[in-house]
């Protein structure tokens, strides 16, 4: 297996493949990194997917790994859904180097991250129909409801945004555009698994499972291509086992 450090146009990324298919077409898998995360954070995601016959990349997001901006906690949350906009931009770019690099015809490639790199897959399957399957682990579709909530959480710590009325609502206008909860039929009975710990506090558990449940009665000639993996007991952090779960849905749905 070999991971190489490389730059695509101007994203840093790690590219993860068994040394055998390096050169060869095979299922992708982008997968994206969480909140104050790095690409490098998710190797344990690739090795996995890898081991499957998967070639994965690891892109750092904006604002995030190689990319920060020696931002604190505070400034990098109020950049938040510029980060998550951007990360679904430069995705596009990326399925369209791939294919530039003969790495991939345009079939067979998945998304998949944690945490906010959920959140970027839920906003791609809203706007991309070539995602083929995707593997959501901590996500929440809704981005309206969450951009809502976290504006209400920073304003209840005592923090002024930064921005006008009009600015927000333009903000939550765009975020519409991209909220899976208001454009349902986007994943045309896509594979598409979610791992969620009820004890999250910070990507609440209700609204994503809230969401399975209304969208499942879609999937009802093929429930094996909709799946909601819930921990009773984990918070925000994903458990082996769910990882370990999306490595099986990727290779099971982009394989075969």
């Amino acid at each position: 297996m070999i991971v190489n450090e490389e730059m695509w146009g101007k994203i840093p990324l790690l590219h993860i493949v068994e040394k055998e298919l390096e050169d060869k077409q095979v299922p992708v898998v982008i997968f994206a990194h969480g909140f104050t995360s790095a690409k490098e954070h998710n190797l344990h995601y690739a090795y996995n997917m890898a081991r499957k016959g998967i070639r994965v990349l690891l892109p750092d997001a904006h604002l995030h790994g190689v990319r920060h901006e020696n931002l604190d906690e505070v400034q990098l949350g109020l950049r938040f859904w510029e980060t998550v906009l951007t990360s679904i931009e430069e995705i596009g770019f990326l399925r369209e180097e791939l294919i530039a690099r003969k790495l991939v015809t345009t079939e067979n490639i998945g998304l998949g991250g944690t945490s906010m790199g959920g959140i970027t897959t839920l906003g791609c399957l809203t706007v991309y129909d070539w995602v083929d399957a995707a593997a959501v682990m901590m996500g929440a579709p809704g981005f309206v409801q969450l951009a809502k909530a976290q504006m209400a959480q920073f304003e209840n710590r005592g923090f002024k945004l930064p921005i006008t009325a009009e600015e927000r609502a333009s903000l939550l206008d765009t975020l519409s555009t991209f909220d899976l909860t208001k454009h349902p039929k986007a994943l045309q009975n896509r594979p598409l698994f979610f791992w969620h710990g009820k004890q999250d506090t910070v990507v609440p558990y209700e609204p994503t499972f809230n969401f399975y449940e209304a969208v499942k009665k879609a999937y009802a000639d093929a429930p094996e291509r909709f799946e909601f993996m819930s921990d009773d007991t984990a918070g925000h952090a994903v458990s082996r086992v769910g990882m370990l779960r999306a490595a099986d849905w990727f290779a099971r749905h982009l394989k075969g």
